[in-house]
Protein backbone atom coordinates (compact mmCIF):
# COMPACT_ATOMS: atom_id res chain seq x y z
CA UNK A 1 0.00 0.00 0.00
CA UNK A 2 1.24 3.47 -0.84
CA UNK A 3 2.15 5.77 1.99
CA UNK A 4 0.39 9.12 2.13
CA UNK A 5 2.07 11.96 0.28
CA UNK A 6 3.62 13.68 3.32
CA UNK A 7 5.13 10.54 4.88
CA UNK A 8 6.50 9.47 1.48
CA UNK A 9 8.09 12.88 1.03
CA UNK A 10 9.68 12.90 4.51
CA UNK A 11 10.98 9.37 4.02
CA UNK A 12 12.51 10.36 0.71
CA UNK A 13 14.40 13.41 1.96
CA UNK A 14 15.81 11.33 4.83
CA UNK A 15 16.90 8.41 2.63
CA UNK A 16 20.70 8.04 2.77
CA UNK A 17 21.04 4.85 0.72
CA UNK A 18 19.13 5.60 -2.48
CA UNK A 19 19.15 8.45 -4.95
CA UNK A 20 21.79 11.16 -5.01
CA UNK A 21 23.44 12.21 -1.78
CA UNK A 22 23.02 15.82 -0.68
CA UNK A 23 26.73 16.52 -1.14
CA UNK A 24 26.51 15.23 -4.73
CA UNK A 25 23.46 17.38 -5.39
CA UNK A 26 25.35 20.41 -4.10
CA UNK A 27 28.24 19.64 -6.44
CA UNK A 28 25.92 19.62 -9.46
CA UNK A 29 23.79 22.49 -8.16
CA UNK A 30 26.43 25.14 -7.52
CA UNK A 31 27.67 25.44 -11.14
CA UNK A 32 24.07 25.44 -12.39
CA UNK A 33 23.11 28.11 -9.83
CA UNK A 34 25.97 30.32 -10.94
CA UNK A 35 24.92 29.71 -14.54
CA UNK A 36 21.29 30.54 -13.71
CA UNK A 37 22.32 33.69 -11.84
CA UNK A 38 24.35 34.84 -14.83
CA UNK A 39 21.76 33.83 -17.42
CA UNK A 40 18.48 34.76 -15.75
CA UNK A 41 19.22 37.39 -13.14
CA UNK A 42 22.40 39.39 -12.60
CA UNK A 43 22.79 40.78 -16.14
CA UNK A 44 19.07 41.60 -16.29
CA UNK A 45 19.05 43.31 -12.89
CA UNK A 46 22.18 45.33 -13.56
CA UNK A 47 20.93 46.21 -17.03
CA UNK A 48 17.62 47.36 -15.52
CA UNK A 49 19.55 49.47 -13.03
CA UNK A 50 21.52 51.10 -15.85
CA UNK A 51 18.27 51.84 -17.72
CA UNK A 52 16.78 53.28 -14.51
CA UNK A 53 19.58 55.87 -14.56
CA UNK A 54 18.07 57.19 -17.81
CA UNK A 55 15.18 58.48 -15.61
CA UNK A 56 12.58 57.20 -18.08
CA UNK A 57 9.76 54.96 -16.85
CA UNK A 58 8.84 54.40 -20.51
CA UNK A 59 12.33 53.04 -21.25
CA UNK A 60 12.21 50.78 -18.17
CA UNK A 61 8.73 49.48 -19.06
CA UNK A 62 9.82 48.92 -22.69
CA UNK A 63 12.82 46.93 -21.49
CA UNK A 64 10.62 44.85 -19.19
CA UNK A 65 7.93 44.11 -21.78
CA UNK A 66 10.52 43.21 -24.42
CA UNK A 67 12.43 40.96 -22.03
CA UNK A 68 9.18 39.17 -21.17
CA UNK A 69 8.55 38.49 -24.86
CA UNK A 70 12.15 37.45 -25.52
CA UNK A 71 12.00 35.19 -22.46
CA UNK A 72 9.30 33.32 -24.39
CA UNK A 73 11.63 33.03 -27.40
CA UNK A 74 14.54 31.88 -25.23
CA UNK A 75 12.33 29.14 -23.80
CA UNK A 76 11.97 27.77 -27.32
CA UNK A 77 15.76 27.59 -27.57
CA UNK A 78 15.92 26.08 -24.11
CA UNK A 79 13.29 23.50 -25.07
CA UNK A 80 15.45 22.34 -27.98
CA UNK A 81 18.38 22.24 -25.58
CA UNK A 82 16.47 20.04 -23.14
CA UNK A 83 15.90 17.53 -25.94
CA UNK A 84 19.67 17.45 -26.42
CA UNK A 85 20.20 17.00 -22.67
CA UNK A 86 17.77 14.08 -22.50
CA UNK A 87 19.18 12.18 -25.48
CA UNK A 88 22.81 12.92 -24.60
CA UNK A 89 22.24 11.91 -20.99
CA UNK A 90 20.51 8.64 -21.84
CA UNK A 91 23.07 7.65 -24.48
CA UNK A 92 25.91 8.72 -22.18
CA UNK A 93 24.43 6.71 -19.30
CA UNK A 94 24.21 3.61 -21.50
CA UNK A 95 27.74 4.31 -22.89
CA UNK A 96 26.58 4.73 -26.50
CA UNK A 97 29.04 7.56 -27.07
CA UNK A 98 28.77 7.83 -30.84
CA UNK A 99 25.04 8.46 -30.52
CA UNK A 100 25.83 11.32 -28.13
CA UNK A 101 27.92 12.97 -30.84
CA UNK A 102 25.20 12.49 -33.44
CA UNK A 103 22.70 14.09 -31.06
CA UNK A 104 24.90 17.18 -30.76
CA UNK A 105 25.30 17.52 -34.55
CA UNK A 106 21.55 17.16 -35.11
CA UNK A 107 20.80 19.69 -32.38
CA UNK A 108 23.25 22.20 -33.83
CA UNK A 109 21.74 22.22 -37.32
CA UNK A 110 18.14 22.16 -36.14
CA UNK A 111 18.70 25.18 -33.92
CA UNK A 112 20.66 27.09 -36.57
CA UNK A 113 17.67 26.76 -38.90
CA UNK A 114 14.97 27.52 -36.32
CA UNK A 115 16.97 30.34 -34.72
CA UNK A 116 17.50 32.01 -38.08
CA UNK A 117 13.80 31.90 -38.95
CA UNK A 118 12.71 33.29 -35.57
CA UNK A 119 15.32 36.07 -35.64
CA UNK A 120 14.11 37.14 -39.09
CA UNK A 121 10.50 37.07 -37.89
CA UNK A 122 11.30 39.34 -34.92
CA UNK A 123 13.22 41.81 -37.07
CA UNK A 124 10.52 42.19 -39.73
CA UNK A 125 7.47 42.23 -37.43
CA UNK A 126 8.84 44.29 -34.51
CA UNK A 127 6.22 47.02 -34.93
CA UNK A 128 3.11 44.79 -35.13
CA UNK A 129 4.34 42.79 -32.11
CA UNK A 130 4.29 45.86 -29.84
CA UNK A 131 0.99 47.09 -31.26
CA UNK A 132 -0.61 43.70 -30.67
CA UNK A 133 0.68 43.79 -27.10
CA UNK A 134 -1.39 46.93 -26.52
CA UNK A 135 1.33 49.14 -25.02
CA UNK A 136 1.39 52.95 -25.19
CA UNK A 137 2.46 54.57 -28.51
CA UNK A 138 5.67 55.95 -27.00
CA UNK A 139 6.66 52.41 -25.99
CA UNK A 140 5.99 51.16 -29.53
CA UNK A 141 8.21 53.88 -31.00
CA UNK A 142 11.03 53.13 -28.56
CA UNK A 143 10.65 49.35 -28.75
CA UNK A 144 10.86 48.74 -32.52
CA UNK A 145 14.60 49.45 -33.01
CA UNK A 146 15.33 47.84 -29.64
CA UNK A 147 13.68 44.54 -30.63
CA UNK A 148 15.31 44.55 -34.07
CA UNK A 149 18.78 44.69 -32.52
CA UNK A 150 17.88 42.01 -29.99
CA UNK A 151 16.67 39.76 -32.83
CA UNK A 152 20.26 39.38 -34.04
CA UNK A 153 21.30 38.17 -30.59
CA UNK A 154 18.44 35.64 -30.57
CA UNK A 155 20.10 33.73 -33.43
CA UNK A 156 23.32 33.30 -31.43
CA UNK A 157 21.25 32.35 -28.37
CA UNK A 158 19.76 29.38 -30.21
CA UNK A 159 23.18 28.17 -31.35
CA UNK A 160 24.59 28.49 -27.83
CA UNK A 161 21.76 26.54 -26.18
CA UNK A 162 22.31 23.64 -28.59
CA UNK A 163 25.97 23.42 -27.57
CA UNK A 164 25.43 23.64 -23.81
CA UNK A 165 22.67 21.03 -24.04
CA UNK A 166 25.35 18.55 -25.10
CA UNK A 167 27.69 19.62 -22.29
CA UNK A 168 24.96 19.36 -19.66
CA UNK A 169 23.88 15.97 -20.97
CA UNK A 170 27.36 14.56 -20.33
CA UNK A 171 27.41 16.27 -16.88
CA UNK A 172 30.03 18.87 -17.88
CA UNK A 173 28.40 21.79 -16.06
CA UNK A 174 31.56 23.62 -15.03
CA UNK A 175 32.52 24.58 -18.57
CA UNK A 176 29.06 26.06 -19.20
CA UNK A 177 29.43 27.98 -15.95
CA UNK A 178 32.83 29.41 -16.97
CA UNK A 179 31.57 30.48 -20.39
CA UNK A 180 28.57 32.12 -18.78
CA UNK A 181 30.79 34.04 -16.36
CA UNK A 182 33.01 35.39 -19.12
CA UNK A 183 29.99 36.20 -21.28
CA UNK A 184 28.34 38.01 -18.39
CA UNK A 185 31.42 40.15 -17.80
CA UNK A 186 31.59 41.02 -21.50
CA UNK A 187 27.90 41.97 -21.47
CA UNK A 188 28.21 44.17 -18.39
CA UNK A 189 31.24 45.99 -19.76
CA UNK A 190 29.64 46.76 -23.11
CA UNK A 191 26.29 47.47 -21.48
CA UNK A 192 27.81 50.22 -19.36
CA UNK A 193 29.91 51.88 -22.04
CA UNK A 194 27.23 51.69 -24.77
CA UNK A 195 24.29 52.88 -22.65
CA UNK A 196 26.16 55.85 -21.19
CA UNK A 197 28.70 56.50 -23.96
CA UNK A 198 31.88 55.91 -21.93
CA UNK A 199 35.51 55.60 -23.11
CA UNK A 200 34.85 56.96 -26.57
CA UNK A 201 31.85 54.73 -27.36
CA UNK A 202 28.61 56.34 -28.61
CA UNK A 203 25.85 57.00 -26.07
CA UNK A 204 23.09 54.63 -27.26
CA UNK A 205 20.83 54.52 -24.18
CA UNK A 206 18.30 51.69 -24.32
CA UNK A 207 19.71 50.49 -27.66
CA UNK A 208 23.14 50.03 -26.10
CA UNK A 209 21.56 47.35 -23.92
CA UNK A 210 20.32 45.48 -26.99
CA UNK A 211 23.68 45.63 -28.78
CA UNK A 212 25.49 44.38 -25.67
CA UNK A 213 23.30 41.26 -25.65
CA UNK A 214 24.25 40.54 -29.27
CA UNK A 215 27.95 40.77 -28.40
CA UNK A 216 27.49 38.55 -25.33
CA UNK A 217 25.76 35.64 -27.06
CA UNK A 218 27.94 35.79 -30.15
CA UNK A 219 30.98 35.34 -27.91
CA UNK A 220 29.43 32.53 -25.82
CA UNK A 221 28.30 30.58 -28.88
CA UNK A 222 31.76 30.90 -30.43
CA UNK A 223 33.54 29.93 -27.20
CA UNK A 224 31.37 26.82 -26.67
CA UNK A 225 31.83 25.71 -30.28
CA UNK A 226 35.61 26.18 -30.06
CA UNK A 227 35.80 24.19 -26.79
CA UNK A 228 33.82 21.26 -28.18
CA UNK A 229 35.72 21.07 -31.46
CA UNK A 230 39.23 21.29 -30.01
CA UNK A 231 38.85 19.35 -26.76
CA UNK A 232 40.63 16.01 -27.17
CA UNK A 233 38.47 14.40 -24.46
CA UNK A 234 35.50 14.52 -26.81
CA UNK A 235 37.08 12.35 -29.49
CA UNK A 236 35.18 9.35 -28.17
CA UNK A 237 31.92 11.04 -29.25
CA UNK A 238 33.09 11.36 -32.88
CA UNK A 239 31.62 14.82 -33.38
CA UNK A 240 31.67 15.80 -37.07
CA UNK A 241 29.45 18.78 -37.72
CA UNK A 242 29.60 18.80 -41.51
CA UNK A 243 30.04 15.13 -42.35
CA UNK A 244 26.80 14.36 -40.49
CA UNK A 245 24.86 17.27 -41.93
CA UNK A 246 22.77 15.02 -44.15
CA UNK A 247 21.66 12.80 -41.25
CA UNK A 248 18.01 13.83 -41.33
CA UNK A 249 16.98 10.85 -39.22
CA UNK A 250 18.98 12.19 -36.25
CA UNK A 251 17.41 15.63 -36.69
CA UNK A 252 13.96 14.08 -36.79
CA UNK A 253 14.64 12.07 -33.62
CA UNK A 254 15.74 15.20 -31.78
CA UNK A 255 12.83 17.25 -33.08
CA UNK A 256 10.25 14.62 -32.12
CA UNK A 257 11.58 14.60 -28.56
CA UNK A 258 12.08 18.38 -28.34
CA UNK A 259 8.85 19.77 -29.74
CA UNK A 260 6.78 18.83 -26.68
CA UNK A 261 9.39 20.52 -24.46
CA UNK A 262 9.35 23.60 -26.69
CA UNK A 263 5.57 23.80 -26.39
CA UNK A 264 5.51 23.24 -22.64
CA UNK A 265 8.21 25.82 -21.93
CA UNK A 266 6.64 28.18 -24.43
CA UNK A 267 3.26 27.80 -22.75
CA UNK A 268 4.63 28.83 -19.36
CA UNK A 269 6.70 31.70 -20.75
CA UNK A 270 3.72 32.73 -22.84
CA UNK A 271 1.73 32.99 -19.60
CA UNK A 272 4.03 35.85 -18.54
CA UNK A 273 3.35 37.53 -21.88
CA UNK A 274 -0.37 37.11 -21.29
CA UNK A 275 0.00 38.66 -17.84
CA UNK A 276 1.60 41.70 -19.45
CA UNK A 277 -1.17 41.84 -22.04
CA UNK A 278 -3.86 41.75 -19.33
CA UNK A 279 -2.07 44.41 -17.27
CA UNK A 280 -1.24 46.75 -20.20
CA UNK A 281 -4.59 48.64 -20.05
CA UNK A 282 -3.71 49.68 -16.49
CA UNK A 283 -0.91 51.90 -17.83
CA UNK A 284 2.85 52.21 -18.21
CA UNK A 285 3.49 52.45 -14.46
CA UNK A 286 1.62 49.18 -13.89
CA UNK A 287 3.70 47.48 -16.59
CA UNK A 288 6.82 48.83 -14.88
CA UNK A 289 5.59 47.34 -11.57
CA UNK A 290 4.96 44.03 -13.32
CA UNK A 291 8.52 44.07 -14.69
CA UNK A 292 10.05 44.87 -11.29
CA UNK A 293 8.09 42.19 -9.40
CA UNK A 294 8.71 39.63 -12.12
CA UNK A 295 12.47 40.26 -11.97
CA UNK A 296 12.52 39.97 -8.17
CA UNK A 297 10.58 36.71 -8.20
CA UNK A 298 12.79 35.26 -10.90
CA UNK A 299 15.76 36.16 -8.73
CA UNK A 300 14.16 34.30 -5.81
CA UNK A 301 13.40 31.32 -8.09
CA UNK A 302 17.01 30.92 -9.21
CA UNK A 303 17.68 27.91 -6.94
CA UNK A 304 14.61 26.17 -8.37
CA UNK A 305 15.63 27.01 -11.94
CA UNK A 306 19.12 25.61 -11.30
CA UNK A 307 17.76 22.46 -9.65
CA UNK A 308 15.31 21.97 -12.55
CA UNK A 309 18.32 21.67 -14.86
CA UNK A 310 20.09 19.36 -12.43
CA UNK A 311 17.13 17.04 -11.95
CA UNK A 312 16.70 16.63 -15.72
CA UNK A 313 20.20 15.33 -16.42
CA UNK A 314 20.40 13.31 -13.18
CA UNK A 315 17.18 11.39 -13.71
CA UNK A 316 17.93 10.97 -17.43
CA UNK A 317 21.17 9.19 -16.50
CA UNK A 318 19.41 7.12 -13.81
CA UNK A 319 16.68 6.38 -16.33
CA UNK A 320 19.29 4.75 -18.57
CA UNK A 321 20.09 2.47 -15.61
CA UNK A 322 16.37 1.98 -14.76
CA UNK A 323 16.92 3.08 -11.17
CA UNK A 324 13.28 4.06 -10.58
CA UNK A 325 13.42 4.27 -6.78
CA UNK A 326 16.58 6.36 -6.89
CA UNK A 327 14.89 8.78 -9.28
CA UNK A 328 11.97 9.42 -6.92
CA UNK A 329 14.24 9.86 -3.91
CA UNK A 330 16.44 12.31 -5.81
CA UNK A 331 13.39 14.36 -6.83
CA UNK A 332 12.17 14.63 -3.24
CA UNK A 333 15.57 15.78 -2.00
CA UNK A 334 15.78 18.40 -4.74
CA UNK A 335 12.27 19.71 -3.99
CA UNK A 336 13.25 20.06 -0.33
CA UNK A 337 16.48 21.93 -1.05
CA UNK A 338 14.93 24.22 -3.66
CA UNK A 339 11.97 25.12 -1.44
CA UNK A 340 14.18 26.09 1.50
CA UNK A 341 16.45 28.25 -0.63
CA UNK A 342 13.64 30.07 -2.44
CA UNK A 343 11.78 30.64 0.83
CA UNK A 344 14.80 32.36 2.40
CA UNK A 345 15.23 34.73 -0.56
CA UNK A 346 11.52 35.61 -0.66
CA UNK A 347 11.44 36.41 3.05
CA UNK A 348 14.40 38.77 2.71
CA UNK A 349 12.85 40.53 -0.33
CA UNK A 350 9.47 40.79 1.42
CA UNK A 351 10.97 42.54 4.44
CA UNK A 352 12.26 45.48 2.38
CA UNK A 353 10.34 45.43 -0.93
CA UNK A 354 10.09 49.20 -1.41
CA UNK A 355 13.78 49.79 -0.78
CA UNK A 356 14.71 47.05 -3.24
CA UNK A 357 12.31 48.15 -5.99
CA UNK A 358 13.46 51.77 -5.69
CA UNK A 359 16.72 50.58 -7.22
CA UNK A 360 14.80 50.40 -10.50
CA UNK A 361 12.46 53.35 -9.92
CA UNK A 362 14.58 56.45 -9.46
CA UNK A 363 11.60 58.68 -10.29
CA UNK A 364 9.32 57.11 -7.67
CA UNK A 365 6.57 56.26 -10.17
CA UNK A 366 5.84 52.64 -9.23
CA UNK A 367 7.90 51.56 -6.18
CA UNK A 368 5.10 52.09 -3.63
CA UNK A 369 2.58 50.16 -5.71
CA UNK A 370 5.01 47.29 -6.32
CA UNK A 371 6.02 47.10 -2.66
CA UNK A 372 2.41 46.54 -1.60
CA UNK A 373 1.84 43.77 -4.13
CA UNK A 374 5.08 41.80 -3.85
CA UNK A 375 4.72 40.18 -0.36
CA UNK A 376 1.15 39.04 -1.15
CA UNK A 377 2.05 37.47 -4.48
CA UNK A 378 5.19 35.84 -3.04
CA UNK A 379 3.13 33.54 -0.81
CA UNK A 380 2.11 31.57 -3.91
CA UNK A 381 5.60 31.24 -5.43
CA UNK A 382 6.06 27.81 -3.79
CA UNK A 383 3.78 26.30 -6.44
CA UNK A 384 6.12 27.57 -9.15
CA UNK A 385 9.05 25.89 -7.37
CA UNK A 386 7.23 22.56 -7.21
CA UNK A 387 6.05 22.53 -10.82
CA UNK A 388 9.51 23.57 -12.11
CA UNK A 389 11.25 20.64 -10.37
CA UNK A 390 8.63 18.04 -11.23
CA UNK A 391 8.45 19.18 -14.86
CA UNK A 392 12.24 18.90 -15.14
CA UNK A 393 12.13 15.40 -13.66
CA UNK A 394 9.41 14.25 -16.05
CA UNK A 395 11.47 15.52 -18.99
CA UNK A 396 14.45 13.56 -17.69
CA UNK A 397 12.46 10.31 -17.84
CA UNK A 398 11.20 11.20 -21.34
CA UNK A 399 7.65 12.00 -20.19
CA UNK A 400 7.87 15.21 -22.18
CA UNK A 401 4.34 15.03 -23.55
CA UNK A 402 2.89 14.82 -20.05
CA UNK A 403 4.49 18.16 -19.21
CA UNK A 404 3.53 19.63 -22.57
CA UNK A 405 -0.18 18.79 -22.39
CA UNK A 406 -0.43 19.74 -18.73
CA UNK A 407 1.06 23.18 -19.27
CA UNK A 408 -0.82 23.75 -22.49
CA UNK A 409 -4.20 22.83 -21.01
CA UNK A 410 -3.67 24.72 -17.76
CA UNK A 411 -2.24 27.87 -19.37
CA UNK A 412 -4.71 28.05 -22.24
CA UNK A 413 -7.77 26.47 -20.65
CA UNK A 414 -7.51 27.78 -17.08
CA UNK A 415 -5.05 30.62 -16.54
CA UNK A 416 -5.58 32.64 -19.75
CA UNK A 417 -9.39 32.96 -19.45
CA UNK A 418 -9.17 33.56 -15.69
CA UNK A 419 -6.59 36.35 -15.99
CA UNK A 420 -8.45 37.97 -18.90
CA UNK A 421 -11.78 37.83 -17.05
CA UNK A 422 -10.19 39.50 -14.02
CA UNK A 423 -8.73 42.22 -16.26
CA UNK A 424 -12.24 43.13 -17.47
CA UNK A 425 -13.60 43.68 -13.95
CA UNK A 426 -13.71 47.07 -12.28
CA UNK A 427 -12.04 47.35 -8.88
CA UNK A 428 -12.04 50.25 -6.46
CA UNK A 429 -8.39 49.63 -5.66
CA UNK A 430 -6.02 48.95 -8.57
CA UNK A 431 -3.63 47.08 -6.29
CA UNK A 432 -6.34 44.45 -5.70
CA UNK A 433 -6.88 44.00 -9.43
CA UNK A 434 -3.13 43.74 -10.05
CA UNK A 435 -2.63 41.12 -7.33
CA UNK A 436 -5.58 39.00 -8.46
CA UNK A 437 -4.47 38.98 -12.11
CA UNK A 438 -0.86 38.16 -11.18
CA UNK A 439 -1.85 35.49 -8.63
CA UNK A 440 -3.95 33.64 -11.20
CA UNK A 441 -0.64 32.57 -12.77
CA UNK A 442 0.46 30.80 -9.58
CA UNK A 443 -2.94 29.19 -9.08
CA UNK A 444 -2.37 27.61 -12.48
CA UNK A 445 1.04 26.39 -11.30
CA UNK A 446 -0.61 24.76 -8.29
CA UNK A 447 -2.92 22.85 -10.60
CA UNK A 448 0.06 21.69 -12.69
CA UNK A 449 1.85 20.48 -9.55
CA UNK A 450 -1.10 18.32 -8.56
CA UNK A 451 -1.12 16.65 -11.98
CA UNK A 452 2.67 16.02 -11.91
CA UNK A 453 2.55 14.51 -8.41
CA UNK A 454 -0.23 12.15 -9.44
CA UNK A 455 1.84 11.09 -12.46
CA UNK A 456 4.85 10.15 -10.33
CA UNK A 457 2.70 8.27 -7.82
CA UNK A 458 1.53 5.97 -10.61
CA UNK A 459 3.49 3.65 -12.89
CA UNK A 460 2.91 5.06 -16.35
CA UNK A 461 5.92 7.36 -16.16
CA UNK A 462 8.22 4.32 -15.78
CA UNK A 463 6.55 2.51 -18.66
CA UNK A 464 6.98 5.57 -20.89
CA UNK A 465 10.64 5.93 -19.90
CA UNK A 466 11.23 2.22 -20.48
CA UNK A 467 9.83 2.37 -24.01
CA UNK A 468 12.07 5.31 -24.91
CA UNK A 469 15.32 3.63 -23.82
CA UNK A 470 14.74 0.26 -25.49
Amino acid sequence: MKRNLLSSYISGIQNKTEGQEYIQLAGYFIPELITAVILYSIPLLIDARFIAHLHSTTAYATLGVTNTFLHFIMKIAEGLSVGTIILSGQFNGSKEYEHVGKTLVASFWVTVGIGGVIAGFLYILAGPIYQLYGVAPEMVKMGIPFLRIRAIGIFFTFVYFALIGFLRGIKNTRVTMNIFIIGCLIFLCFDYVLIFGKYGFPELGLYGSALSTVIQYAFMAGAALFYIIWNQLFKTYRIRFFSSFASLSNMKELFMLSWPVVIDKGALAGAYMWLGYCLAPMGTNTLASFSAIKDLERFALLPAIAFAQVVTFLVSNDCGKKDWTGIKVTIKKIVFLATMMVFIVLVICSLWPKEIIQIFDMKGDFAEFSAQAFPIISVLVFFDVLQLILAGALRGVSNVKTVMWTRLYVCCGFFAPLAYSLSLLNFTHQIVKFVLIYSSFYVGNALMSVIYVRRFRGHQWKEQAGRNIK
